[in-house]
């Protein structure tokens, strides 16, 4: 009886603290690639460098109004669902919850598709989502 108790106080816990709405995003709010244009040729290794426009950089877990942190998505689509948080899938979508704003990556030569998502406190996308346009790139080396 009293781990059910202890579960049912979590559940509660939890959806007491699952926020309700998503974080709203300023109009005109911009994530892209900075110097990498769709199409481009580019060799090992590849550093990306991420801009923002109209919002500024937290790293996840601090909430700040009109803010949040950087998600790389590599050769893969958005989620269909972005009420829940951003998933963590390995050579795939990559989280940048300390605040950074580029990476240095080694991808197999050979095209990629490459899409920036802003994402919350919470690793939640915002409303409405604040997204780059997905570039496909040519790993030459």
């Amino acid at each position: 009886m009293k781990s059910l108790t202890l579960a049912v106080a979590l559940l509660f816990a939890t959806i007491a603290a699952w926020p309700e709405d998503r974080t709203p995003s300023p109009a005109g709010a911009e994530v892209y690639f900075v110097g990498l244009k769709d199409g481009a040729r580019v060799k090992n290794p590849v550093t990306l460098h991420f801009g923002l426009k109209g919002m500024g950089i937290a790293p996840a877990g601090i909430k700040f109004d009109n803010t949040g942190h950087h998600h790389l998505y590599i050769d893969t689509d958005l989620p269909s669902d972005l009420s829940q948080p951003v998933p963590a899938v390995e050579n795939k979508v990559v989280h940048f919850g300390k605040g950074q704003t580029e990476v240095t990556l080694t991808l197999a030569p050979g095209r990629h598709t490459l899409q920036l998502m802003l994402a919350d406190y919470m690793h939640i996308p915002h409303n409405p989502p604040v997204v780059s346009r997905k570039i496909t790139i040519k790993v030459t080396k």
